[in-house]
């Protein structure tokens, strides 16, 4: 395992503390919430950096606070302290920016899939031309493009999952969260979810920061594995992870049994809960 990661000293200039060529840059994040002796500090001095394409899952028990600090990435909670960078730009509230995947997709039900990818742009004032092009190119991508007439509830929970990908993704977004999207999906349909978001993301390159409390999906998909502890929550270790590049020559049944594979994900397993 590796050291925790150390922070930047608070003395530096705003460039510096900005994370240099990070997409996304967290300095210092406290988070408490509520007043008096109910208040609880949910997040403590959080420093975390994600680069252009990196691939972050985010580990920890229930409760460690992973997705208050999704939601003070997304702008949707501000943070106590501390200062949350996108592209060097202060960031304080929900932008285009900064695209979400929640657990269930949340696709508007009255609007057709092809409508529900296209309601971003056209929020954002994309001209119609364009929004057909990004809606044509992101159904494709997840493998819905005959499904684009459909209506969410004739679609089963994979393919919706996929809509909101495609959704998200259409709105072209600088870093896509994913607070544990396929947490719903059975094991079958969620391991090929997994091969289908390695893909995606290897075709887009977007940074994504993903949280998940099961190992071995970290271990299949992250470049970088960071595991919080509770209490408040707080950052305790973080990792480079070994396979990011096995899923090339692998299947993910093969990699599972292999004993580095086996190895790591006891030791993860017992980082989390120390």
């Amino acid at each position: 395992m590796t050291a925790p990661f150390q922070t930047s000293s608070p003395n530096l200039g705003p460039a510096s503390q900005a994370g240099g060529d990070a997409v996304v840059t967290l300095r210092h994040i406290d988070l408490h919430l509520g007043q008096g002796p109910h208040r609880l500090e949910v997040l403590r001095t959080i420093d975390l950096d994600l680069a252009l394409g990196d691939f972050v899952c985010v580990l920890g028990s229930s409760g460690c606070g992973k997705t208050s600090l999704l939601r003070v990435i997304a702008g949707y909670q501000a943070p106590t302290n501390g200062v949350v960078y996108v592209d060097g730009q202060v960031h304080t509230a929900p932008n285009a920016q900064v695209g979400v995947v929640f657990q269930r997709p949340n696709l508007l039900p009255w609007l057709s899939i092809a409508d529900n990818v296209e309601f971003g742009p056209k929020m954002q004032g994309v001209p119609p031309e364009e929004r057909q092009q990004r809606v044509d190119h992101y159904l494709d991508l997840v493998g819905l493009a005959e499904a684009r007439r459909r209506l969410p509830h004739q679609l089963s929970g994979g393919m919706q999952q996929r809509a909101a990908i495609a959704r998200t993704l259409a709105a072209n977004p600088r870093v896509v969260l994913m607070d544990e999207p396929f947490g719903a999906l059975d094991a079958l349909t969620r391991e090929a979810m997994q091969l289908h978001l390695r893909t995606l993301w290897q075709q887009t390159q977007k940074t994504i920061f993903f949280i998940t409390h099961d190992v071995e999906e970290a271990l299949i998909l992250a470049t970088r594995i960071v595991v919080m502890h509770a209490r408040p929550g707080r950052i305790v270790d973080q990792l480079t992870n070994p396979f990011r590049g096995f899923l090339d020559h692998l299947s993910p049944t093969e990699l599972r049994t292999t004993p580095e594979f086996i190895r790591l994900r006891q030791q993860l397993i017992a980082s989390i809960h120390s």
